[in-house]
């Protein structure tokens, strides 16, 4: 009789433990998936972040808060007209961007939290504010990326060429984050012809230059090539005069705007310089804007989109 009813109690009180631990880690786990918001930031009377923003244009410091800034960074980084999930992808990104960035880096500008300044973070344009931009930031308010409770890097581009790449390869970085890959990247047909196949040329004089400015010294140019290649076929390392210089250093070195991509095909010497033939815009990792775009025109949502880019990543909102 004692042993059974002894036996009873034990399972009551294991099935009570149990229940417990499921309801407080359901909990847990709930609360666990979502990043803090840094400390330093005040909150409006809303409940949204607020932000010191440095403007390059008026060379000024300007309270705003995350959602306000976000419209203007999504008006810099995407075209106002295209597809409301694209839009509202961007600045799932955009605002997952500003938080990594107040949380774990300090502006160049004194007094402030971000800026306007391509340099350090994203591009930002109020002109381009329209209805879509704010349908997009409305819709996608408090939204951003978590990454085991973290936030992640939100890493963007203009154009894959097809494919993504790996940070370690096309960044410098120094490790690969588990919710990045290599993944295939399909572009719409209707993006530009300027970003999806590209020729750049440079005088020897400025490639030998933009090495320097890597941080090797090559002498005069007698040869160039590929050396290490990315799984996506990123160019990761040149072969200048025998001598190893980063892609990645040496495209920013020469200008990104004109030498658009280290996924290049070709690469042809002349006794005036270096020809390159490549594909797509910017570094390739993360989410490619021109591929969001026709993922959100094929019907995607935005989070469709933003997890086939970042693998295994939650959307949770924190206001």
């Amino acid at each position: 009789m004692n042993r059974n009813f002894y036996s009873f109690q034990r399972s009551m009180l294991g099935l009570l433990l149990a229940t417990l631990l499921a309801l407080t880690g359901c909990m847990s786990d709930g609360r666990a998936d979502v990043p803090e918001v840094p400390d330093r930031l005040s909150r409006n009377e809303d409940g949204v972040p607020v932000l010191e923003v440095y403007d390059v244009d008026s060379e000024s410091v300007d309270e705003m808060d995350v959602e306000t800034y976000v419209m203007g960074v999504v008006g810099g980084e995407m075209r106002n007209s295209w597809p409301i999930e694209a839009l509202k992808a961007q600045a799932i990104l955009a605002r997952t961007f500003t938080m990594k960035f107040v949380d774990s880096k300090k502006s160049a500008h004194e007094g402030a939290d971000i800026s306007t300044d391509i340099n350090e973070a994203q591009a930002y344009d109020a002109d381009n504010i329209n209805d879509r931009v704010r349908e997009a930031v409305n819709e996608t308010r408090g939204m951003v990326m978590s990454a085991d409770g973290e936030f992640p890097y939100a890493w963007f581009h203009a154009h894959s060429g097809g494919v993504t790449e790996l940070p370690t390869k096309a960044l410098e970085y120094s490790e690969d984050p588990d919710y990045l890959s290599v993944v295939q990247s399909d572009e719409p047909e209707d993006a530009p012809d300027e970003v999806k196949h590209w020729t750049a040329e440079f005088t020897l004089d400025e490639v030998r230059q933009a090495c320097i400015d890597a941080g090797v010294q090559v002498g005069e140019i007698k040869s160039f090539a590929i050396g290490e290649r990315g799984e996506s076929g990123r160019a990761v390392t040149f072969l200048v005069n025998g001598h190893e210089v980063s892609a990645p250093a040496f495209r920013l070195q020469i200008g990104a705007s004109k030498l658009k991509s280290t996924l290049i095909e070709s690469i042809e010497l002349t006794a005036e310089g270096v020809r390159f033939t490549g594909r797509g815009f910017g570094h390739g990792v993360g989410m490619s804007q021109w591929g969001a775009y026709g993922m959100a025109k094929d019907g995607a949502s935005a989070e469709e989109i933003i997890q086939h880019y970042y693998t295994g990543v939650e959307l949770v909102e924190l206001w």
